[in-house]
């Protein structure tokens, strides 16, 4: 099975290999093509993620009032506030860790392009989300605050206007390391996430692949993505937990509501539950299985496409 040692297919297509440079810009317009369809979820994935912070009564009973009362209060445009900031962190982010990931593997395949045991995909899906990580970081700040600002009095509210505004604003306010304020907890999620979601996505659709029951086409990519969408939420998300509440915290007089991550995961539970650690799981599943979907077809897709052209050239 060739498309079995990478995501969706490997850089090497016979005797024309896909450039490298192919493998980035694919996976960061795939990522960037999901953003647009599943910007609402994160938003509401984020506001569930924070709701009931420090012991407070929780601001909605579940994802769905969530969603109704944030369309309410602050209109279904406002449901895609962050946009700009979520595409860049695709542009960033995304096309760091499915473009490294693809060529990771393609180094553990060899010239061979032999498929991969599962512990090589995990570990390059651990490097892939390391390095897309502290590459995206930035983005991934302005994208959480822009996206909680709505649920804070207007008076301490950030206000920013775009993405751009909000990275300016932030090293102008608080400095330049600011940018990558819990980069720890977003290292340890995407080093949990990716060899969860491409890892599994890959090892999915090569049992698939291996039944007579399936072939490599649009249900395959549908069925594995579903599959990795599902285990990259459960084993993932309370590190999201962590990173998004340790990104829009305040700093009061030089002191910060959380230390670091592991005290922000034990004050949580402490205060509201070991199972609050997976608050916002229905929303962050909706948000990454369709995302995770739409990306590995998207990225389906563009490899054929390019299959297509190089084929044709030749």
């Amino acid at each position: 099975l060739r498309s079995s040692s990478s995501l969706p297919t490997t850089s090497h297509m016979g005797s024309q290999p896909q450039p490298q440079g192919l493998q980035y810009l694919f996976g960061g317009l795939s990522g960037m093509a999901a953003t647009c369809v599943v910007q609402p979820l994160d938003l509401v994935k984020t506001r569930m993620q924070l709701s009931g912070q420090s012991g407070k009564a929780p601001e909605y009973k579940n994802s769905f009032e969530a969603l109704i009362n944030i369309t309410r209060k602050e209109g279904i445009r406002n449901l895609y506030k962050g946009l700009s900031a979520g595409l860049l962190r695709q542009a960033t982010y995304g096309t760091a860790r499915l473009g490294s990931y693809n060529s990771l593997s393609s180094m553990f395949a060899g010239p061979e392009n032999k498929p991969l045991p599962f512990y090589q995909k995990v570990l390059a899906g651990i490097g892939a989300g390391a390095f897309g990580s502290v590459i995206g970081n930035p983005s991934e700040v302005a994208l959480v605050r822009m996206t909680s600002d709505g649920r804070l009095p207007p008076d301490q509210r950030r206000g920013y206007k775009n993405v751009g505004d909000a990275l300016a604003r932030i090293v102008r306010e608080e400095g330049v390391t600011a940018l990558w304020r819990g980069v720890t907890p977003t290292m340890m999620r995407a080093m949990i996430l990716n060899p969860a979601q491409l890892a599994s996505y890959s090892q999915a659709k090569q049992m698939l692949l291996t039944t007579s029951h399936f072939k490599d086409n649009f249900t395959t990519h549908f069925t594995a993505s579903l599959i990795a969408g599902f285990v990259a939420t459960a084993v993932s998300i309370p590190a999201d937990m962590a990173k998004t509440r340790i990104q829009t915290m305040k700093v009061v007089e030089g002191v910060p509501e959380y230390k670091g991550t592991l005290d922000c995961l034990m004050k949580t539970a402490r205060s509201e539950g070991v199972m609050s650690l997976w608050k916002g799981f229905t929303p962050y599943f909706l948000r990454l299985g369709p995302h995770t979907i739409l990306t590995f077809v998207v990225l389906e897709q563009l490899n054929k496409s390019y299959k297509k052209y190089a084929a044709a050239k030749n």
